[in-house]
């Protein structure tokens, strides 16, 4: 009778916890079908082109996603939208439309230049009401770029020469070309009626956000949405919240009655971000630029209530409804896409940190409303910010990196290296400090490749001479190769803590590193000839087990045993396995030619082939980081001279000239140049006029400090 037989114990084996936004905090995951994980996330509005903001999102939710595949096993059934229509779109479309006529009928300079004094009244309005620091400063951009244009404009007037009055005149346009567009699309944008504008817009951009993916090594989803492909569904799933008692019409759009649903049981608004609740500002910017006029707004019930369904507005697209023509607001598309593909219980939902309030809250809302529960995602994930040398990068700020511009400086490797070193969920600076560090990293884990392959060339690869005596070198190495795996496993249980994985696999290539050296000196003291210097297995064992790490984690696409690609040909011939026994061969040469140099150095050549590009690469980015603080300290150095030049542009306009371009607001003008009446002939008010008065006679401070300063000038020449 054999002896009872008593199973291991587990010894506190850490579980996968991953930081939800729900909570705030760090929740073990749990999965609703077992190993079936349903995923939704928040993919672009494409109306321009993405950026390093957009990529700090796509990388971090792929790596993410890798890792609960390939690591941790889970089966991911993985849904991303395309938002293909919205405010954004419309208004962009409109705009660019507007713009290319204008070009067309190239209008002459007096126009352009009248025109643009035109825009430049509402930019100014903008620039002294904006309270927003990131806009404002883009406002102020702006302004100096137009400012520069305008004068450069005014002197090749002066000059009188056609080419060069021509070449000023396009350079405004296209300076311009913001403040242009925006003012074309406020007068014409009514009138557009061909709705093509608003479909080959957003599919362009799409396209060009498919070739980023795919340049970036990030996985296509398993199922990709179009809102404009889910009308029907959208409409069907606006009634049935209205049939719920949380939604109602109004003059033609349907609003989501926040109050109803915050009163009701089981519900709770803005789980996410409670303190938003009545942030009135994030609301009005969820809703779109299209949807905040005064009789818009006095359709809800409640300023906290949002849109479900939009009537259009003429020179807007339109779908049929039961309410009429409209379209679907912003945040019900999402709700309705991912409950269409994943059901009425989500297991993960991702997207950035400022799509928590409103857009996430609402979507929780909407859902739980037309499911009647309380739980449609159970984990939501936010990846942080992304700033440029810390400041915010934005689109709609104009403060942005595309990502095809990203790819010329720096490899699709090396930038998901830069999100592996930093948590996803916390804020992440695109810097030449940052890409510094990256740097090192791929350097290190790259000679150290190199090294192990130079080692098992020189080396038996089979029989009797490929295995070695364990010594306690090697049994040292593999009980530090085994605690940085554990110490991998519990990084990645924490949340998907990379920056930490990444360090331990650091770790384990300098452990080897000071191994292979040990290992090396030792046989040349010992004059060890007869027996391997190293362990091959357990050294080939530990880089198979790196780039396992780094392909889940997708910074290898290779099926290399393990290192980084060397390079193919066009005959898909491996590079390495060709050329390396040349070389060898002249190593062996150069060996025998240096023999007494060799000896009294002891040390043996090695061999690391390197592919071309990754050489260009790293020159490119040694000169790129010179080059980007070469930049910084010009870019600071501009801008002081930029804002001088706009200042000493403002003094240039004679008092008589300051409001006489401004005829979309004033009528008459008396004989200083000061406005007397509105655009609509009335007279100005007493405390109008004289805030006028005021800023005339400051004018003429300023203009004649210039005049008197161009003449100290024209006198010491």
């Amino acid at each position: 009778m054999q002896p009872k037989w008593n199973p291991p114990e587990a010894d506190n084996v850490p579980k996968l916890k991953l930081y939800n936004s729900l909570t705030r905090q760090k929740e073990p995951f749990v999965p609703l079908r077992g190993k079936q994980v349903l995923w939704y996330s928040c993919g672009p509005t494409v109306y321009d082109a993405s950026h390093m903001g957009h990529a700090r999102s796509y990388i971090s939710f792929d790596i993410l996603r890798r890792v609960l595949s390939d690591y941790f096993g889970y089966d991911v059934v993985y849904c991303m939208n395309i938002t293909d229509i919205d405010d954004k779109i419309i208004k962009r479309a409109r705009q660019n439309y507007f713009y290319e006529e204008y070009v067309k009928k190239q209008p002459n300079a007096e126009t352009v230049l009248q025109d643009v004094y035109k825009c430049l009244e509402s930019l100014k309005t903008k620039l002294t009401t904006e309270t927003d620091v990131d806009k404002k400063a883009m406002y102020e951009r702006l302004h100096v770029k137009v400012m520069n244009a305008i004068e450069k404009m005014v002197q090749a007037k002066s000059i009188g020469e056609v080419k060069v009055i021509e070449t000023a005149c396009q350079e405004l346009q296209t300076e311009a070309k913001d403040i242009l567009s925006d003012w074309l699309d406020g007068l014409h944008g009514s009138q557009v009626t061909d709705n093509s504008i608003f479909f080959s817009l957003p599919r362009h951009f799409e396209e060009l956000y498919h070739e980023d993916m795919q340049a970036l090594n990030i996985l296509p989803a398993d199922v990709l949405t179009r809102v404009t492909e889910y009308m029907p569904e959208v409409i069907h799933y606006v009634q049935k919240i209205i049939d719920n008692g949380f939604a109602y019409e109004s003059n033609g759009s349907v609003y989501f009655d926040t109050i109803r649903f915050s009163q009701s049981e089981g519900h709770y608004y803005a789980k996410l971000v409670p303190e938003a609740f009545g942030d009135s500002k994030a609301l009005q910017e969820g809703e779109g630029d299209l949807s905040l006029s005064e009789d818009r707004l006095s359709e809800k019930r409640s300023q906290n209530d949002f849109a479900l369904w939009k009537k259009s507005k003429p020179g807007e697209p339109a779908w049929d409804s039961v309410w009429g023509k409209g379209r679907p607001g912003w945040h019900i598309e999402c709700s309705v896409m991912a409950s269409e593909v994943l059901g009425g219980s989500l297991d993960i939902h991702t997207g950035g940190f400022d799509l928590k309030f409103p857009h996430h809250d609402n979507e929780l809302a909407q859902a739980e409303a037309y499911f009647g529960n309380d739980h449609w995602v159970r984990y939501f994930l936010h990846s942080g910010h992304l700033t440029i040398d810390g400041c915010k990068m934005s689109k709609s700020l104009k403060n942005f990196i595309s990502i095809k511009d990203a790819l010329k400086k720096h490899s699709s490797r090396q930038l998901r290296f830069m999100f592996l070193l930093h948590s996803w969920k916390d804020t992440l600076d695109y810097s030449s400090d940052t890409m510094e560090i990256v740097t090192t990293y791929e350097k290190t884990f790259n000679e150290f490749f190199l090294t192990v392959k130079d080692i098992l060339r020189n080396t038996p690869s089979s029989g009797v001479e490929s295995f070695s005596k364990w010594n306690p070198e090697e049994l040292e190495l593999n009980r530090k190769f085994v605690e940085r795996q554990e110490g991998v496993h519990k990084c990645l249980c924490d949340s998907v803590d990379t920056k930490s994985t990444m360090a331990e696999l650091r770790d384990l290539v300098s452990l080897s590193n000071t191994y292979i050296s040990t290992m090396r000196s030792k046989k040349q003291t010992q004059a060890q000839t007869q027996t391997q210097a190293h362990n091959r297995q357990l050294l080939t064992n530990i880089a198979i087990y790196i780039t396992r790490i780094l392909k889940i984690f997708g910074a290898i696409e290779t099926a290399d045993s393990f290192g980084f690609p060397v390079g193919q040909t066009s005959d898909n011939i491996n590079l390495e396995d060709t050329v390396l026994p040349y070389l060898s061969a002249f190593a062996d040469f150069r060996d025998k030619v240096r023999t007494v140099a060799r000896q009294q150095k002891g040390q043996q050549t090695v061999i690391k082939l390197v592919d071309k590009e990754t050489l260009l690469k790293e020159r490119q980015e040694k000169m790129w980081m010179e080059e980007q603080k070469q930049q910084e300290r010009e870019q600071k150095r501009l801008e002081k001279e930029q804002e001088r030049e706009a200042k000493e542009a403002q003094m240039r306009i004679p008092p008589k000239e300051l409001f006489i371009h401004q005829t979309d607001k004033y009528s008459t003008f008396d004989d200083k140049g000061i406005p007397t009446h509105d655009v609509k002939g009335e007279e100005l008010a007493k405390s109008a006029r004289k805030k006028l008065v005021k800023q005339h006679e400051l004018q003429h401070k300023k203009h004649n400090e210039y005049l008197k300063g161009l003449e100290a000038k024209n006198k010491a020449q």
